[in-house]
């Protein structure tokens, strides 16, 4: 019997094109050059530097065989903010991103990025076209009601196209503005705080509205959607509604291990759980081991998420 494919969903590579880009702008977000290291400067965050020896992708390539995948589906890091910048300044950036993903070598995918201020739905059908296996959204898009409205065009294209979302923590436009950076906070602060919160805003307003507005759309929540489902209970007993059997949303993994996905899928069942890690930023935490809740298991259900898509011409 075949093997079959094994694909991790959640990758960020720093590319020359996007670095440069950074580079050159005088406002956040921005890359300046310190002892020949760049480092990253955003909005809310500690300034950050990029290791560009981990980041050569033959280096990155390797890490494949390493993590026990056959290929990574790279994404557009959505903290950054590019999309929520206007749209002038968004677009360079997004070419960049894109120029710096389309063409990597065997191994890697990449999912789309868009400006979203304002959202367009041709921008869906332009990424896909250009080998996107879906669309990339910042949390902070879709944290409210009248979010996933603002996003409807977007989100309806996807469903129209049969692609796949990944929603991912970032700021939206309409997002209110982040807390400042303190020297004092650990450089995690972010990822356990406002990442978490997006991530469980979204899941909120998707189960609220979006879910019954896109009834086919496949969405995927990085990070298991910073736990969310695991409010179920609450969500009810506050008045919301019930958390339904939904086999078109799906987890990712990313920063989490056994415990969380056993709790994870004691609530929203195994099937829709699926393999990322978040590298460079974080190293892979779901173990190689047997059943449905390992690693290629998870994996192999991730390669099911990105096979099929609508041509533009059956969509219209």
């Amino acid at each position: 019997m075949q093997a079959m494919l094994r694909v991790d969903l959640h990758q960020h590579l720093w590319t020359a094109p996007l670095i440069e880009a950074l580079a050159a702008r005088r406002h956040l977000p921005l890359v300046r050059v310190e002892r020949d290291v760049p480092i990253l400067h955003l909005a809310g965050e500690r300034p950050y530097a990029i290791e560009l020896a981990g980041e050569a992708p033959g280096r990155r390539a390797a890490l494949l065989d390493h993590d026990g995948v056959e290929q990574a589906v790279i994404a557009l890091s959505s903290p950054l903010g590019i999309e929520a910048l206007e749209r002038e300044e968004a677009e360079p950036l997004l070419a960049a991103y894109e120029a710096g993903v389309r063409d990597l070598r065997e191994g890697f995918r990449w999912w789309g990025a868009v400006a979203l201020n304002p959202p367009a739905a041709e921008e869906v059908d332009g990424v896909l076209e250009r080998g996107a296996v879906g669309v990339s959204l910042p949390a902070g898009a879709l944290a409210s009601v009248e979010g996933v409205a603002c996003m409807a065009p977007v989100l309806a294209r996807l469903e129209q196209r049969e692609a796949p979302l990944l929603v991912h923590p970032g700021p939206s436009p309409w997002s209110p503005p982040p807390r400042e950076a303190r020297l004092g906070d650990p450089l995690w602060w972010p990822a356990l705080t406002g990442y978490v919160a997006e991530l469980q805003a979204s899941w909120l307003a998707f189960v609220a509205v979006g879910r019954r507005a896109h009834p086919r759309l496949r969405v995927v929540f990085a990070a298991l959607a910073g736990g969310a489902p695991l409010l179920a209970e609450r969500l009810t007993s506050r008045g919301g509604p019930s958390l339904d059997a939904d086999p078109l949303t799906f987890y990712e993994s990313s920063s989490h291990g056994e415990a969380a996905l056993i709790a994870l899928a004691g609530i929203v069942g195994a099937e829709q759980l699926l393999y990322g890690s978040d590298r460079p930023v974080a190293e892979p935490s779901v173990r190689p081991r047997e059943g449905p809740l390992g690693r290629d298991a998870l994996a192999e259900r991730s390669a099911g998420l990105i096979e099929s898509r609508v041509p533009l011409e059956a969509a219209r």
